[in-house]
Formats: C-alpha cells, sequence, structure tokens
C-alpha cells in the first residue's frame, strides 16, 4: 500500500476487517417458521406437476362445455414436470352431484401435450378434472434399462428397485383383491430372489410393469384447481334436421284456417322427407290492436291473420292457444302423432307481446310506457313493429317477469314439448337466459334451446355458453368458396366446437336469400347439399323443396309472406326437390359421419366455383367426399385431388367405394381424378370411400 496515506490505509484496514467478519459462519435463525407462509408453502409446492391449456374449459371453467351422451368427449391438456421423470395422468369426470369418479388414463400426443377420451351415458350436468403424477417405478424402470444396455452395475439399482415395490406394498389403499394378491406376491418373490440376475428379470417382466403402472404410488399428485364444467346433452341437440311450417296454412286453402288436425294430416309428408323436428312459429292467440296486413301492410283486411308474432289477445297469451288452430285437447293429438312418425315438435318462443296481451293491464310494470301514458312500440330503425311491444327485465320487472316466463317453458314442456326456438334472444338478457335455461334444465336437461340470433359473434358465442345448445349461424350469407371455407374451419376449429352447435337454415319466412332469389332450383339443390352436409344441424321452412323464391323487390323477404295471410302450397309442384331432400336425409341417417360437426376437411379442387371436402369418423370406417358446385347456372369442372393420405396410401394407390348418389360403383387409380357438375343434371357429387385397413 506504498505512497497510500495515512486516513486511507485505516479506511482499508477498516473494510478488510469487515470483510473477515461477515465471512464467518454466523448462527442459523432459531425463530418458527410464520404459520401462514408455511401454508403457502406447502400450497404451492403440492402441484408438482404442471397442468396447463385445460381443453375444453369454457372461459376458465366459468360456462360449461358441451357433450353429448353416447359420444366421444375429447379432453387435452399440456402436462410437464422438472428434470426427467416418467409422468402419468388421468382424467376423471362425474355427475355433477356424483361422489365417485370414473378415472380414465391420458396418453401423451408429443410436445407435452397429453389426451383421454371420455363418454358420457347420462344427460345433466358433469364435470371433469385431471390429475397427474410421477411414476417412480416407471423412472426407475427407464434409468436402469440404460444402465444395463451400458453394462454397468445393478446391485444399488435393483435393491432401490425393490424397495420401491415394498414401499408400494405398505401404502397400497383401496387395490382390489386381485391387485393386491398379485402385489404381495411380487413382495414375497423380490424377497426371495437373491441374485442381481433374478432381481432384474422379476422387476423388469411386463407383468410387474403393468402392475405397478396400476398400482403405483402417485408421488407429487398433482391436480386442478377446480373441476371443469360440463353440460351433457341429448342425441337431438347434435343431429337434428327441422322442418317449419305454419300450421294455419295446412288448409291448403285461403278460406280456412289450418288446425292441428291438418298438420297431423300432414305428418306423412314431413317424415317422408326425412325430418325429425317439426318447428312452428308461435301459435298463440293473435293481436288486433295495429294487425299487419298482406306484405307487412299497416292496415290489415277484415280476413287477414296477422303476425302470429304479435302475441296475446283476449283469449290468452303465450301460455294459450290461438282458437283457430284448435284447443290444448287438440295439440295433444298432434303432439302424439308426431311422435308415432318419429317427430318432435319445436315451438317458437318469442318474448313479445301485442297491445292486446293480458300482461299489459296485469302487469303494466312490466312495459316502458312514453310520458302521456301510451306504450312504445317495438323497433329496429328503420323497421317498426307497431303491432308488438317488449317487456323489460329489470326495475320492477324482476323477479316476477322472469319466473312467468319460466313457468311458460315449463308448461309446454308438460305438454310435450321439449325443443324451443328463440326469437331474438340476444336482445334480451344475458343473465335472464343463463338463469331460465338453467332452471329449466334442473327439471328437464333432455331440453334444447335453439338461439335464433343473426347477430355480433361475441354475442352469438356468449349466448350459447350461457346455455343455448344449438345457434342460427351465417350460413345464410356465405355462397364463394372461401367464405364457406374460412367460415366452416372457425366454426370446427379451436373453442368453438366445445362451446357452440351451429344449425344451418338454409332459409326462414324471414329470409329469402339471393342466391335463392336468382339461382332457381340448382341453388336450392347446393344450399340443401352444403347445409346438410356441412354441419350436423340444419334446417328448411316450407315452401324451400318447391324452390319458392318470389322476393319483395330488393329484399331478402318473400313475396306474399306466410307470416301475413293464409298460403296454399302446391308441394308437387313442377320442379321441386323432394328427391334431394329425400337423399341427403337419408344419407345422414345412414352415415355417423354426417351426424357430428368434428371430421370436417377441405381438399384442393382446382376451380374456384367448386367446394370439395370430406366429412369422417375418427376411425375412418366412415368417409364422405362432397364435390358441389357453387355456380347455379353455369356446367363446372375441375381436378380434385382423392386425399389417399388419409389412409396412408400412396399417390398412385387404389381406393374403391361408393356414388351416393347413382347407387354405382367407385375405383379410383390415383389421386388425381375429374369431376364434371351441372345445374340441371348434377350440381353435386357424393362419394363415399372405403378405408382399406377396415377390411
Amino acid at each position: 500500500m506504498a505512497g497510500a496515506g495515512p486516513k486511507r490505509r485505516q479506511r482499508i484496514e477498516e473494510v478488510a476487517l469487515a470483510l473477515q467478519t461477515n465471512n464467518k459462519a454466523q448462527p442459523a435463525a432459531t425463530s418458527a417458521p410464520d404459520p401462514d407462509a408455511v401454508e403457502r408453502l406447502t400450497r404451492i409446492a403440492a402441484n408438482r406437476v404442471a397442468i396447463e391449456e385445460v381443453s375444453p374449459s369454457v372461459d376458465g371453467g366459468r360456462f360449461a362445455a358441451k357433450a353429448v351422451a353416447g359420444h366421444r368427449f375429447v379432453v387435452e391438456a399440456d402436462i410437464f414436470c422438472d428434470g426427467h421423470d416418467v409422468l402419468r395422468a388421468a382424467l376423471l369426470t362425474r355427475r355433477h352431484d356424483g361422489a365417485d369418479w370414473s378415472e380414465a388414463p391420458m396418453r401423451p400426443i408429443g410436445n407435452d401435450r397429453w389426451r383421454a377420451v371420455a363418454t358420457f351415458d347420462e344427460i345433466g350436468a358433469h364435470a371433469f378434472t385431471i390429475r397427474a403424477w410421477r411414476d417412480l417405478f416407471a423412472t426407475w424402470q427407464a434409468e436402469v434399462t440404460k444402465k444395463h444396455d451400458a453394462g454397468l452395475s445393478l446391485t444399488l439399482e435393483l435393491q432401490e428397485g425393490r424397495a420401491l415395490v415394498g414401499q408400494t406394498a405398505d401404502a397400497a389403499k383401496g387395490l382390489s383383491a386381485d391387485d393386491q394378491k398379485a402385489l404381495a406376491g411380487l413382495v414375497a418373490t423380490l424377497k426371495a430372489a437373491t441374485a442381481d440376475g433374478d432381481l432384474f428379470s422379476v422387476l423388469m417382466t411386463d407383468k410387474t410393469t403393468a402392475l405397478m403402472r396400476r398400482v403405483g404410488l402417485r408421488t407429487n399428485l398433482s391436480s386442478l384447481e377446480a373441476p371443469i364444467p360440463v353440460w351433457v346433452d341429448r342425441e337431438r341437440a347434435l343431429f337434428s334436421a327441422w322442418y317449419e311450417l305454419m300450421p294455419r296454412s295446412m288448409a291448403f286453402s285461403e278460406e280456412r284456417h289450418g288446425t292441428f288436425d291438418d298438420v297431423i294430416a300432414h305428418l306423412p309428408y314431413v317424415r317422408d322427407l326425412g325430418f325429425d323436428v317439426l318447428y312452428f312459429p308461435p301459435i298463440h292467440p293473435v293481436g288486433k290492436t295495429n294487425r299487419k296486413g298482406r306484405n307487412n301492410a299497416l292496415r290489415a283486411a277484415p280476413d287477414d291473420p296477422g303476425s302470429p308474432y304479435a302475441i296475446g289477445a283476449d283469449d290468452g297469451g303465450h301460455d294459450a292457444i290461438h282458437t283457430e288452430l284448435g284447443d290444448f285437447e287438440s295439440f295433444a293429438r298432434l303432439v302424439a302423432a308426431a311422435a308415432d312418425h318419429g317427430l318432435e315438435i319445436a315451438l317458437d318462443f318469442a318474448i313479445q307481446c301485442s297491445p292486446d296481451h293480458p300482461w299489459l293491464k296485469e302487469h303494466p310494470e312490466w312495459f316502458d310506457w312514453r310520458p302521456d301514458g301510451t306504450i312504445k312500440f317495438a323497433e329496429n330503425p328503420p323497421k317498426k313493429y307497431e303491432d308488438i311491444v317488449n317487456v323489460h327485465f329489470y326495475r320492477d320487472a324482476i323477479p316476477s317477469l322472469w319466473f312467468a316466463l319460466r313457468d311458460i317453458v315449463l308448461g309446454w314442456i308438460k305438454r310435450g314439448v321439449r325443443i324451443f326456438r328463440v326469437d331474438n334472444p340476444h336482445t334480451k338478457p344475458l343473465p335472464f337466459w343463463e338463469w331460465l335455461i338453467a332452471e329449466v334444465h334442473a327439471k328437464h336437461p333432455e331440453a334444447i334451446f335453439l338461439a335464433e340470433a343473426f347477430t355480433r359473434p361475441k354475442m352469438m358465442k356468449r349466448l350459447a355458453k350461457v346455455g343455448f345448445t344449438q345457434s342460427y349461424s351465417y350460413f345464410t350469407w356465405r355462397n364463394t368458396k372461401h367464405e364457406l371455407t374460412e367460415y366452416l374451419t372457425e366454426l370446427t376449429d379451436g373453442d368453438m366446437p366445445q362451446i357452440m352447435r351451429p344449425n344451418f337454415f338454409v332459409n326462414t319466412p324471414d329470409i329469402n336469400p339471393v342466391f335463392l332469389q336468382t339461382g332457381g332450383r340448382a341453388a336450392h339443390r347446393v344450399r340443401l347439399v352444403l347445409a346438410a352436409s356441412l354441419s350436423s344441424n340444419y334446417g328448411l321452412y316450407n315452401g324451400f323443396e318447391i324452390c319458392e323464391a318470389a322476393p319483395v323487390p330488393g329484399k331478402e323477404e318473400y313475396l306474399d309472406s306466410e307470416k301475413y295471410q293464409l298460403r296454399v302450397w302446391d308441394f308437387d309442384r313442377p320442379g321441386h326437390i323432394k328427391d334431394d331432400i329425400r337423399l341427403v336425409n337419408r344419407l345422414r341417417r345412414d352415415h355417423a359421419a354426417l351426424q357430428q360437426m368434428a371430421g370436417l376437411r377441405f381438399y384442393n379442387a382446382w376451380n374456384d366455383n367448386i367446394l370439395y371436402y370430406a366429412k369422417f369418423t375418427a376411425d375412418l370406417s366412415d368417409f364422405i367426399l362432397f364435390a358441389v358446385s357453387l355456380d347455379p347456372h353455369n356446367p363446372q369442372g375441375a381436378t380434385i385431388e382423392v386425399p389417399l393420405w388419409e389412409f396412408g396410401l400412396p399417390d398412385d394407390a387404389v381406393v374403391e367405394g361408393k356414388d351416393l348418389v347413382t347407387g354405382g360403383d367407385l375405383r379410383w387409380e390415383g389421386k388425381m381424378q375429374q369431376v364434371w357438375l351441372t345445374p340441371d343434371d348434377r350440381p353435386y357429387a357424393i362419394w363415399s370411400l372405403k378405408n382399406p385397413s377396415a377390411g
């Protein structure tokens, strides 16, 4: 330290002394750990195995994922842990109110992603959770195998393996009698073995491996923080074909109002077409105040029936039947007759009222009144609906209105109706729907609710989350190859399948799409096949089968709309497409691939006017190909790429199948084939391919 002044030398010596003091061992703290800190540590340490990105999980379990009784329910998650230990995981399922979990093993599918498949046998509320753990015995086997292959000594490792089996036997609980016996026998065999070779042989057998996988200790057992809810519907929630008609036109006369008995006479026709749901717009008393005339005229003639959506008159409201249709006795006959024909009745649940509805006098607090004492009519500017008024759901209307609407649904269920198409649900509070559907499902889990909501995507998705079983969709306005491919990919990828089940209606009394107005018979055939094959739920409104498409000029509305007048239908009118409808509904019944939203894939057809795709089951035992012309005016052809690779076949392989339109046999050699589609003769082609590995 030459050259340093006295003060600097003194400072350096002080620092050196301090360093020497700090380097000496200090006594450990003797104070007791904070109990809260211990609790936090214990809680965090418990879940050593990470379980992330669980699917399905709707908003982290805020809403129930959707499933169908008897169908595959696929669960996936990212599962991993520190180190290189062998992990195991299991999917556990149970009824929401059940005590015991059913367990199925999860399998790794790559990149720390695991999968399991469960099946729910009952409809109603269920839940699932995931458990994962370190498998010490499997980890031990993996390490011993490596050392054995390297020729290293295994004496200590074999003693450790024997100890693991002994620890498992000491801690084992709840084993079956067979597993208890097998484990005790393994312990005895290992105890008797003295040579390393004998120990190795016993510990590494397939029999020991299988036993220890079943009964082994679940070290660092980790679980989801909370079970994930699942709502399990009946089959018709996933697979249905809807036919819509207005009972009042079933007299096939403008001189007489149709009745429920007229509908009964029409049931064989509907069933012959292959439908399983028969849907009616509102069947309640129709108001007279501001009743609409033909073609939505503001003034009605004395004999105009008015819009069935103007619900309520002196003889009742939503819990009553329009007297010209019949009474509850004739409605009961209709429900029973429909069931005999394999049909379910679906009713419209439209929460709106004619100014004549009894509620306006009985419950004025449920409505909005203007300062001058007049009622506020419904409107959606620039549209005005002078014949109806809306209820409000809060202020003095809660809870009485909510209970009244719930009881209306429950009342129709008692009369045999289990399917409800809900009109404009997006204009009513979301909490109301969550509450009402849960209330109904608590007593009738078989009830199905279809949301008629052509609105913003996020609102449609939320309606599905709060409990709607099915939803209308944008399919009605998706016409090009790009639009259809993009939209169907959106509906079948990601989280959408666990949330929303689309119902592809090709038309409705309110919607006469431009494609149908301008495309004629070919357009109707095209949209039919697309709807019935791309979605497992689809529907049409009567008149579609005879290609009725006369529009109100410049609008997507039907001229002489049945909403405002009685119609006389000639369902044998030349140019009908009833044979096409029978064909697609028969194929849907015969082919499991068409009874699900899953298993849709688009393939190459080198023509933007031809949509080419397949629907197939997970095991490829049912594989259906579609080529559909999107041009209803001109012939279209294309080279198509037969997806031989889906079956593990080379590009030059031969695949066999059936032409499902003509019924002929099919034999294609090589993946490049040709298709020719014409508007008048064959605007679509449908083939089934045989999976060569299926035998």
